[in-house]
């Protein structure tokens, strides 16, 4: 399987050079050249625990990695979490609940990012080089991610968050991690402006080479395979179950990588009926698939912090598949929005909605609150601010016909204010993971809103790392 990237500047590359690489030397994502047709292997996939599903379909997409390392690779992963199904599906009245908190730092971003660490580790193991991961993070990725390669060999990983606007335990999921090889940046900005930093640094081919970057974003397409197991694992364990022959599933989603991979299974062939994509009041994706026009606004801070973004990276995958895989027609759009901050897009020819399974819907401060109160008073269930956007959508797209998986991305424990707010106490929202962390010594540095001086950061740090190494 070979990647080609978005923008259609360079060669296609296979998939361990394409996770190395992260983001296109050419400013655009990777994806697989096509997406198999697993159709005829749902039936026996269906009876597959999470680890062997996650290696039946990983194996379609990374076949230059033996099967033997791939399988040690995959158990290694799903090793450390705390539910021995990994990624539990509980019916919660009117809808299907796939937990996704179950990992390390109880966010769904553990799914992915312990994989990509063991995967990382696994190709520097084979080629005796280092690797600095440079990420930004709007509250989980990055403590999910610095979970992924702490202690681990030649992996340095820089995460920056935008200071004050993630909660104070996900700040100090992250904060809390000393080991030598991390270095947590809580900068002057917002998400979308640690993100742009990001793309800068890479974009910087010198300072990239020399540093060998690498990512942990969901721009690298690793992030989103992961991600596409656990659809195959919902959504053949709910039909199993109610006997349907279709899944719809709603996700909560800013950044539009966890609903890609959503959309990649629909592409090989998990019969899905629609895709939810649920918003905050950030909410350009929503704006987007009900008007064709995608305009970036201001970032509106809200309960559902990782959400927070106005600019969503893998909306370019979809859009590249949108516009026929054409990388120019790609470039032209993606130069108008850089420039003027709006796109819009004609829905393809012959349909009236933009898309084929995207749903899209919105759920402000007031219908999160409300849902986290509605669940946890009838079905004693509670919800974090982000799952409960998306059952908050969910609830207005119900179709008695087909059943519906709400992805459960944070445990509630990691947001006590919303808690509280919802429901009069934060009491129920604990963990002891997050009780563990609470009195640890923290470190990070504050930089500003410069991709200067991020990088000057970086490339200090580095010297003096290599340094301390030889010495």
């Amino acid at each position: 399987m070979l990647y080609s990237s978005t923008r259609g500047g360079m060669q296609p590359l296979p998939f361990k050079s394409t996770v190395m690489a992260g983001l296109a030397r050419d400013g655009g994502l990777f994806l697989p050249e096509r997406f198999p047709d697993v159709s005829d292997r749902l039936a026996a996939w269906s009876d597959l625990g999470y680890a062997d599903l996650a290696f039946e379909v990983m194996r379609l997409f990374a076949d230059d990695i033996s099967e033997r390392d791939l399988r040690d690779i995959v158990a290694r992963s799903y090793a450390a979490f705390s539910h021995p199904e990994v990624a539990p599906v509980r019916q919660i009245g009117p809808v299907h609940v796939l937990e996704l908190f179950h990992g390390p730092t109880l966010a769904f971003k553990d799914v992915a990012l312990q994989f990509l660490g063991n995967l990382f580790e696994h190709i520097l193991a084979e080629t005796g080089g280092e690797l600095n991961i440079v990420a930004a993070t709007s509250g989980d990725t990055g403590s999910a991610a610095i979970h992924g390669v702490r202690g681990r060999q030649g992996v340095r990983i820089f995460v920056m968050h935008p200071a004050g606007r993630v909660s104070p335990v996900q700040e100090l999921q992250m904060t809390s991690v000393t080991d030598a090889n991390v270095y947590n940046i809580a900068l002057q900005g917002t998400f979308d402006d640690a993100q742009a930093i990001v793309k800068t640094l890479f974009g910087d081919l010198a300072f990239r080479d020399r540093h060998h970057l690498g990512a942990v974003n969901s721009i690298n397409w690793a992030r989103v395979l992961a991600q596409i197991v656990y659809y195959f694992h919902a959504g053949l364990q709910v039909m199993k179950r109610t006997g349907a022959d279709r899944v719809s599933f709603a996700v909560p989603t800013g950044n539009f990588g966890d609903i890609f991979a959503g959309y990649a299974a629909a592409l090989m062939g998990l019969p899905v009926a629609a895709l939810v994509l649920a918003t905050n009041e950030n909410d350009i994706l929503n704006r987007f698939f009900n008007t064709g026009v995608y305009r970036q606004g201001g970032v509106v801070p809200t309960l559902s912090p990782s959400m927070d973004i106005q600019v969503s990276s893998n909306f370019e995958r979809w859009l590249y598949l949108h516009l026929g895989r054409d990388a120019a027609a790609l470039r032209a759009q993606m130069e108008v929005f850089a420039r003027t901050g709006e796109m819009t897009v004609a829905p393809a020819s012959g349909e009236a909605a933009m898309d084929r399974w995207i749903r899209a819907g919105r759920a402000d401060t007031a219908a999160t609150l409300a849902t986290i109160r509605e669940f946890h008073e009838r079905h004693g269930y509670l919800l974090d601010p982000h799952s409960a956007v998306g059952v908050a959508v969910a609830l207005r797209q119900l179709d008695p016909e087909v059943p519906m998986v709400c992805l459960a991305t944070a445990h509630p424990a990691k947001f006590p204010d919303a808690i509280a707010q919802a429901i009069g106490s934060a009491e129920l929202a604990t963990a002891p993971a997050i009780e563990a962390l609470k009195g640890l010594p923290t470190r990070k540095t504050t930089l500003p809103n410069d991709p200067a001086a991020v990088a000057a950061f970086i490339e200090t740090a580095i010297q003096n790392s290599r340094a301390a190494s030889h010495s």
